[in-house]
């Protein structure tokens, strides 16, 4: 058949959309998924979008990765679960309703109306579904977009209903109240892994304040504090009862610091540590001392002590004064200490984040969090005479990671997960991870997990799951749990309404007498963290258990998951919280963790920074295959990775169109050659098959064995790499190059034997290629079989390698490399033919294979004669020098005599030492860490080594070797302009050179050479043809020359 061509016209882009055409009319990946329903399962669980927002390219980076792996599990005959989900439920979706209608807040929400609100909420969650879903087809990116689980379902919400009252009954669900990380603008805490994700490096203004001791005005305790706000709720200061104390005098007063502090406490611009201490006692002796608060503007409840000097083990003298101020409403450590000394409890800001109800008007309903805020507090401490020094402080704080306002720690009632009462399973569990990196899981999972906290789950919001608790009104403690809408509708006394849905507000309808007391029992009216319904989409995509149970079964826990380094504290483990909670199980088997996608310069993309990258366009220019490739091939994916479109070429398309250009080159040769019927009688499996073709299918065996390897260690990187190395080096770069003219010969058929064994080398290239670049692969594989690659068998090793032959053409290519540098050395152009060259090679190389090899290696480096010596000795001498690291071990106080016995070792002994062996000067025996060996050219040749591979050059010019370079170099010129005019590898020309004497007469000389490799029917001499195709002026060596051409058709034609 005649091998179809890539239309050069066609962008990559265009090329890849007929592709995408032709898979959704064959339905190519249902028909996957159809062939591969019986083979062994595969469990992939894809991590829910949030499709309220447009995908960016480190969505593309994961969605490469997810749809690598599981493409390659395909074509190893597993059934590959992709079913797709969309995470729809909390804050992300509120948030951008919120911008929708121009409001901000939940007083505003709620005067919207949270029925309309959360109707909104429902129609917003797809608002991007289509580009989500048109760019993962455009990638590539393979999955069930027909039957996804959305957590907003009635069927998925009952699913986490089940969890949550398995967690209940299990005592894991909980009602607390604790101080936690909490958003004034979207007013509800966040859990501790939402609390990760958002922190950024700020500065802020930190005080130092001063506290009189009640019963001695002129002793001052000193805090510092970088919130200043919260001195307004300050109740006690602590102290460490073992850390040692000093009291400073200074101008009559004396400044109470932790004495490993004083050099960093100012007043009046001197350190304390220069001030005269008058005394010096432990914590402990402060503790019970009374003090006056500051800003004494909050009224303090009657119950409670306060303005008291306590005792707390987490004070540190690491930084501060080692006093720290309280407030129990606003630290969790303050919190703890409040409970244990029975400290008054004061909260003088409200849900919004404001000051609320303080006698100085000025600052209510101010933002805590606001710059000007805390200056009129430094202002106030000021006019009081507390206030000791002001400095700014650089520290990470932490921002909601949805909206981005800073985030104040807060007191208030809380339901959570009892994480901590399972955290040693969870730690045992994550050990069976394979995690890649390794380091993720035991270092920054596996640290999160050893510091876990309870899973702060409520939150008080509106768009979410409905926490199903329904509590009596009478007494709290009378609680329900419902695990499904069976037992709601039994509990309600009635069948629930066709069209029910569990959103707020409708559940709140749902109202029944109390078991115990027969008060009303209403749900309470929180929803749950988000990051719970992801965590649940192993059981919600099944109904489970209401639906589906073998399915759930038989894809559970996940064979593979991949996501972003940041999921480490989010969707990673949520899935394991829920997974060890409910079932005591691993959740997945193996997680890949990208890192993240940063800009050129290694900052992180921002729309702020204006540096984000619009797939879409990078795509349309270098084509989806190439993105991917970039993707993957560039670094380890779990390296942050800069993105510069500007490589993607260098990277990756330069491949793709070594791979065109490798496959255009045995298109234009095969002609109507068929597989079946081009290969001579055991060519298949060595037979009459050249060394060359041996070679290259024993590296073609290497090579898929390596990508099974790395695939298979889930090391998509170095697979991927051996794919496009084996494409540019092993097949282009040496195969194709060394055995061109056994596809192309004037009046000659092509080589059989090589035609199949390059065939065979471009199909499994495809097949290898094919997770990584499935377009270029499919269209590649279409036009060499006519079927499609995705359908393919994944390469497996054929037994085809030789390791003598292997070691050998590495040994040719290496000394290849060397000659060229050595050539490079005198500027000897390759194509200049040289008399001799020399080699040394390491015993173990030389061989039957290695001889045969030469006559390769000959034409390689264009020398007419090559001889392998006996020893690399003979072109070079080793040199020792003393390594004095290694001698001072052994010789100590009689190191300098071991070095200087070093230039006395005879070239015996430094090959004894290169061997591996000890050896002897003087009285000093020196073993091979002794001595550094290095080589040194004894001949006026041009030499390059490596280790013991020596490769030397005569650089010796001929005439008769002068002509045959001018020859060569006339060749590469007229190859040129045959490309330069179109023609195709077959076309035969007719050639005129005209120039200097000597480059006329050379080409007289190597008429025969020049015609054969131009394919030149007629060549005139001296004169330039007329009528030509192409005409052009040349500079070969220094010598203007003008070479014509035009087509060879029969015609007698003239010249000028």
């Amino acid at each position: 058949m005649p091998y179809p061509i890539v239309d050069p016209k066609l962008s990559t882009d265009a090329l890849e959309k007929q592709l995408l055409a032709t898979w959704k009319h064959e339905r190519l990946f249902e028909k996957t998924r159809e062939a591969m329903r019986y083979g062994p399962p595969f469990v992939f669980f894809e991590g829910p979008p949030t499709a309220n927002g447009r995908p960016g390219i480190h969505h593309v980076f994961a969605r490469t990765i997810k749809d690598l792996v599981c493409r390659y599990h395909t074509m190893l005959g597993q059934a590959v679960t992709r079913i797709a989900g969309w995470d729809t439920h909390g804050l992300p979706v509120e948030i951008e309703v919120e911008r929708t209608l121009g409001i901000s807040g939940k007083k505003q929400i709620e005067a919207y109306g949270v029925e309309k609100f959360n109707r909104l909420c429902r129609e917003s969650v797809f608002t991007y579904k289509t580009d989500w879903e048109t760019l993962s087809e455009r990638i590539a990116y393979w999955l069930d977009y027909e039957h996804p689980y959305i957590t907003y379902t009635n069927e998925y919400i009952e699913t986490v209903w089940w969890l949550l009252k398995r967690l209940h009954e299990k005592a894991l669900l909980y009602r607390g109240h604790k101080v936690l990380p909490y958003c004034p603008r979207c007013g509800t805490a966040l859990s501790s892994h939402e609390l990760a994700l958002g922190y950024d490096k700020v500065q802020t203004n930190s005080v130092y304040v001063t506290f009189p001791l009640a019963n001695d005005p002129q002793r001052l305790l000193v805090i510092w504090t970088t919130t200043p706000w919260t001195l307004l709720a300050n109740v006690a200061v602590a102290v460490h009862p073992d850390l040692e104390y000093g009291e400073y005098e200074v101008n009559g007063v004396r400044y109470i610091v932790a004495a490993a502090r004083a050099g960093d406490v100012h007043v009046a611009g001197k350190p304390l540590a220069a001030a005269t201490r008058v005394a010096a006692y432990r914590g402990r002796d402060l503790v019970g001392q009374k003090y006056v608060r500051p800003l004494e503007v909050v009224p303090l409840p009657q119950e409670g002590q306060r303005a008291i000097v306590v005792a707390g083990a987490f004070v540190s003298a690491d930084e501060g004064t080692g006093l720290v101020h309280m407030a129990p409403a606003f630290g969790a450590d303050d919190y703890t200490a409040a409970q244990q000394y029975g400290l008054a409890f004061v909260n003088p800001v409200g849900p919004d984040g404001t000051f609320q109800d303080t006698r100085w008007a000025e600052i209510n309903g101010k933002l805590v969090t606001d710059k000007e805020t805390n200056r009129l507090i430094i202002e106030r401490l000021k006019h009081d005479g507390r206030w000791l020094e002001t400095r700014a402080h650089e520290h990470q704080y932490p921002f909601c990671w949805r909206c981005d306002s800073a985030l104040i720690y807060y007191a208030r009632s809380s339901w959570f997960v009892r994480t901590t009462a399972i955290k040693a399973r969870m730690l045992e569990v994550n050990a069976q991870v394979a995690w890649h990196p390794p380091e993720v899981g035991s270092g920054r999972f596996g640290e999160w997990l050893e510091n876990n906290v309870d899973w702060a789950l409520s939150r008080d919001r509106y768009w979410g799951t409905p926490l199903n608790v329904w509590e009596c009104e009478t007494e709290r403690e009378h609680r329900e749990v419902i695990g499904s809408y069976a037992e709601l509708a039994e509990r309600w006394g009635k069948a629930l309404p066709r069209d029910f849905d569990p959103h707020k507000p409708y559940i709140d309808q749902y109202t029944w007498a109390c078991r115990q007391c027969g008060g009303a029992m209403r749900r309470v009216p929180e929803v749950i963290d988000a990051w719970f319904d992801s965590g649940a989409m192993p059981y919600g995509q099944w109904h489970y258990p209401f639906e589906h149970q073998a399915d759930f079964k038989g894809h559970f826990p996940a064979d593979f998951i991949c996501e972003g380094v940041d999921q480490t504290r989010g969707w990673f483990y949520s899935l394991l919280a829920i997974g060890v909670a409910v079932f005591d199980s691993p959740v997945y088997k193996h997680v890949i963790v990208n890192e993240l996608v940063l800009d050129p310069q290694g900052q992180k993309m921002s729309k702020s920074r204006g540096n984000v990258v619009n797939p879409w366009q990078v795509i349309e220019e270098h084509g989806a295959d190439a993105v991917r490739l970039y993707l993957l091939g560039q670094s380890q994916v779990w390296l942050p990775k800069r993105f510069d479109r500007r490589h993607i070429p260098d990277v990756a398309g330069g491949f793709l169109n070594t791979l065109r250009h490798s496959y255009k080159f045995f298109a234009d040769y095969a002609g109507d050659w068929m597989p079946e019927s081009g290969a001579p009688a055991g060519a298949g499996s060595g037979g009459d098959r050249s060394l060359a073709d041996r070679w290259l299918l024993a590296r073609l065996d290497e090579v898929v064995a390596a990508v099974r390897d790395a695939w298979n260690a889930y090391d998509v990187t170095a697979g991927t790499r051996a794919v496009m190395d084996f494409v540019v080096d092993d097949l282009s770069n040496w195969y194709v190059r060394t055995n061109r003219p056994r596809f192309w010969a004037p009046d000659r058929a092509a080589d059989q034997a090589a035609l199949r064994t390059l065939y065979d080398a471009l199909l499994v290239a495809a097949r290898l290629l094919a997770p990584a670049a499935p377009f270029l692969s499919d269209w590649l594989h279409r036009a060499l079989t006519g079927t499609s690659v995705h359908l393919a068998s994944f390469p497996s090793d054929q037994g085809r390698r030789e390791p003598e032959l292997l070691g050998a053409m590495a040994a040719i290519r290496k000394l290849a490399s060397l000659a060229r540098a050595a050539r490079e050395m005198r500027k000897l152009h390759v194509r200049q033919p040289v008399a001799k060259l020399q080699v040394a090679v390491p015993p173990a190389v030389k061989g039957r294979a290695f001889a045969e090899l030469l006559d390769v290696l000959k034409d390689e480096v264009n020398a007419k004669d090559v001889e392998v010596v006996t020893s690399d000795h003979e072109l070079v001498n080793l040199k020792g020098k003393p390594d004095f690291r290694s001698l001072g071990k052994r010789y100590g106080k009689h190191t300098p005599q071991a070095a200087a016995a070093v230039s006395q070792l005879t070239a015996q002994a430094l090959q004894a030492l290169e061997r591996g062996d000890p050896a002897r000067a003087g009285e000093f025996e020196f073993q091979p860490a002794d001595v550094t060996l290095t080589r040194e050219v004894v001949s006026d040749w041009a030499v390059q080594a490596d280790g013991p591979y020596v490769a030397a050059v005569d650089p010796r010019l001929t005439a008769d070797l002068i002509q045959e370079g001018l020859a060569r170099e006339l060749v590469n010129r007229v190859q040129r302009l045959r490309k330069d005019a179109g023609y195709q590898y077959t076309t035969r020309i007719e050639l005129s050179v005209a120039g200097p004497e000597d480059v006329v007469s050379a080409i007289g000389t190597y008429q025969s050479y020049v015609e054969g490799e131009t394919l030149a029917r007629k060549t005139v001499l001296g004169a330039v043809l007329d009528a030509a195709d192409v005409t052009s002026e040349v500079d070969i060596d220094g010598r203007r020359v003008v070479i014509a051409l035009r087509r060879h058709d029969g015609r007698k034609g003239g010249t000028r």
